[in-house]
């Protein structure tokens, strides 16, 4: 079996953030760090060398295929800001309210913070950590 590539690294995820070049992606991401820090009360840790997740858990797939991923966590990438906020389809109607998005499975995809609902994203933040909770390790 091939070794994963997510998992955490010894990075401060606060060097990470302060060398994004895009300055309005650099301030989106120390915001959403804050947010995430105090909303699951789990400090910032390195996935990778570009996600800033905070906790972690195990997952399985019925393929059998299974690893750890941050519970949830973002990455600021140069095309738009990436979410790992899970795929729970309960979100649907709060993804309504949330503002300009995209979506794929398991990811929101943000062009900048200020085209979306912060509360509305702080208690989908909150309610995915704590759906992942059970899988928790």
């Amino acid at each position: 079996m091939a070794e994963l590539k997510t998992k955490p690294v010894d990075l401060p995820a606060s060097d990470f953030l302060a060398g994004v070049p895009n300055p309005v992606r650099r301030a989106d991401g120390q915001t959403l760090c804050a947010m995430m820090e105090r909303v699951t009360g789990e400090p910032a840790t390195m996935w990778r060398s570009s996600i800033v997740g905070f906790g972690s858990y195990h997952y399985v797939y019925d393929s059998g295929h299974e690893g750890d991923m941050c519970r949830v966590g973002f990455s600021p990438r140069a095309s738009a800001l990436v979410l790992y906020l899970g795929g729970f389809p309960e979100f649907d109607e709060m993804l309504v309210q949330l503002g300009k998005h995209k979506r794929s499975k398991s990811c929101l995809y943000l062009n900048r913070l200020a085209d979306v609902d912060m509360a509305v994203l702080e208690d989908i933040t909150r309610r995915t950590f704590a759906l992942t909770a059970a899988a928790a390790p």
